[in-house]
């Protein structure tokens, strides 16, 4: 099975990718092997941003796509900046800026509990569509640390552990992440439809 990645981030291509591979044998197309336009993200919530990118996407190529939208919510911030998460210094995207705003408003704060979240999507050219959530608990530090990962990785240190999601580098980061965990359960789903399919052959 053919499945083209609904984004062009770089950072989610190489995480998504080498997940994947563990997970179930399908041919991973990118937007440099299949061109699309870029879709703006203007969903209220993580689920309305991954199914607008892999329907739109879909919709462009003709072909299966995978898209999903992550965030990180943080209880004394009442969920924030969750799906505001990549633009929440601004509409230009700063892993820094995003991350000084974070610390800044969570200056005199000690109950820092947090969790990453991601919703995936696969969407096929039918309409047809499975959908998966996946949730990392941890908690936010007080000065980012770490040199591997991208966005709040810096800051986020997951339960179980006390460097951040930065400090621990990719290779265990793909194993407990919750873009690992979407990534898991729509696969599981997308095994359960091909052997349905195959079934009725």
């Amino acid at each position: 099975m053919t499945i083209l990645l609904g984004t062009k981030n770089s950072h989610k291509i190489r995480e998504i990718t080498e997940i994947l591979s563990e997970l179930l044998k399908v041919q991973l197309l990118t937007f440099r092997e299949c061109p699309f336009s870029d879709v703006p993200e203007e969903g209220a919530t993580l689920e309305e941003n991954a199914r607008l990118k892999a329907h739109t996407i879909c919709a462009q190529t003709g072909l299966p796509v995978l898209a999903e939208d992550s965030g990180l919510e943080v209880e004394a911030l009442g969920g924030a900046p969750g799906v505001r998460s990549a633009r929440f210094a601004g509409e230009r995207k700063d892993d820094r800026a995003n991350i000084e705003k974070l610390l800044s408003l969570l200056k005199d704060v000690t109950e820092r509990r947090a969790r990453f979240r991601c919703v995936a999507v696969l969407a096929w050219p039918t309409g047809d569509e499975l959908i998966s959530e996946g949730i990392l608990w941890g908690q936010i530090a007080h000065t980012p640390r770490g040199t591997t990962g991208f966005g709040y990785d810096p800051v986020f240190i997951p339960d179980g552990y006390d460097q951040t999601l930065a400090e621990l580098g990719s290779q265990l980061k793909n194993r407990i992440s919750h873009r690992r965990r979407a990534l898991e359960g729509l696969m599981r789903q997308l095994q359960s439809r091909l052997a349905a399919e195959h079934l009725r052959r």
